[in-house]
């Protein structure tokens, strides 16, 4: 590998210097669409739909996040220091996906850690060819797509060779029954995710703007190998990868919690359910009860009369390393990074 994290210097308060486009070299911008103060400022004392603290993540997962450099002296603490983690889990595929297309892949936050406000328009669009929305903002912060930027991701999608790539994440515990609150929480594991944890209104107004015909909805553990965090791989539907995006691939990564991606429209010529992932039976989920072994996981939106782009919907967690990685994992990461 070409670039290592130790190899450059990071960056933090600059502005960009816009990518040249080369064809073949994938221009990639991620995008987190959270209030990074308002996440981090959310009272701990709130028991739902907040991220949580470092010491809640030091305490569960013990002794992994015990080192020097997660300590006070070198990290963030509070929210703060989780919503950290998450951009440390996206650096290796940042490295790959530059090794893939020789192109820096750019980060930007719809609020970042000083205030500064940046909404997608042409300062993200005119040098991105994919961009990714990760949709980690919690409903209660209130981010919403303003028409503006659905217009200007509309105009985007116009170009040849564009990538949407729509992350909305999980949403657990919109049921107003407690029991099922509960039950949900049973069924995924995790005592790190509140029994409510609802994300993602920024994506959904964005989806809803641009007629993408997909919500989404709970939590779902996914089914893994003989008790380890190896999963069962994934159902593909390879008539319908045209573009081989799943080439290789037989699994993403575990995760304890995933979305389950509803298609909301008959129209199979709209949208494809290219990979489904078997959830985890061992505990109930009303989701499990209404008959379904398996949730969507991965689904293409190939271009139409209006639309030159490519609009594409998976979970950003297969993005980042917070969740392990393994050969399969990377093969994915490069089939994105080098979609023809």
């Amino acid at each position: 590998m070409s670039l290592s994290s130790a190899s450059r210097p990071r960056l933090y308060n600059q502005m960009l210097t816009p990518r040249k486009y080369v064809p073949g070299q994938r221009r990639i911008s991620i995008y987190w669409t959270w209030s990074y103060p308002w996440e981090a400022n959310q009272d701990i004392n709130n028991l739902d739909n907040r991220f949580s603290t470092m010491a809640e993540v030091r305490r569960t997962g013990w002794p992994n996040f015990e080192s020097i450099e997660y300590s006070e002296k070198m990290f963030l603490q509070g929210i703060a220091g989780t919503l950290e983690l998450f951009h440390l889990g996206t650096i290796r595929f940042q490295q790959l996906a530059e090794d893939f297309t020789h192109q820096p892949v750019a980060i930007y936050q719809r609020i970042d850690q000083a205030g500064h406000r940046l909404p997608i328009d042409e300062r993200i669009l005119a040098d991105t060819d994919t961009l990714m929305v990760f949709g980690l903002d919690h409903l209660v912060t209130e981010q919403e797509a303003a028409p503006e930027e659905i217009s200007a991701i509309k105009e985007f999608l116009k170009r040849e060779g564009t990538c949407l790539v729509l992350s909305p994440h999980h949403d657990v515990g919109a049921s107003e029954d407690l029991k099922q609150r509960q039950m949900e929480y049973k069924h995924h594991g995790d005592p790190l995710v509140p029994r409510q944890q609802r994300f993602g209104k920024y994506t959904r107004s964005l989806m809803k703007g641009l007629g993408v015909p997909v919500e989404n909805k709970y939590g779902l553990r996914p089914a893994t190998l003989g008790g380890t965090n190896q999963l069962v791989p994934l159902s593909i539907n390879k008539d319908f990868d045209k573009l081989g995006m799943l080439n290789g691939v037989s699994t993403f990564n575990f995760h304890m919690h995933l979305p389950h991606y509803e298609v909301t429209t008959n129209d199979s010529s709209l949208i494809s359910v290219l990979a489904r992932q078997p959830i985890d039976m061992t505990n109930p989920h009303p989701f499990i009860e209404a008959g379904n072994t398996e949730f969507n996981m991965f689904l293409w939106m190939p271009p139409n009369e209006e639309r030159a782009g490519h609009i594409l919907l998976a979970d950003s967690t297969i993005f980042t390393t917070l969740f392990g990685s393994d050969d399969s994992l990377d093969r994915f990461w490069k089939n994105i990074a080098t979609l023809k």
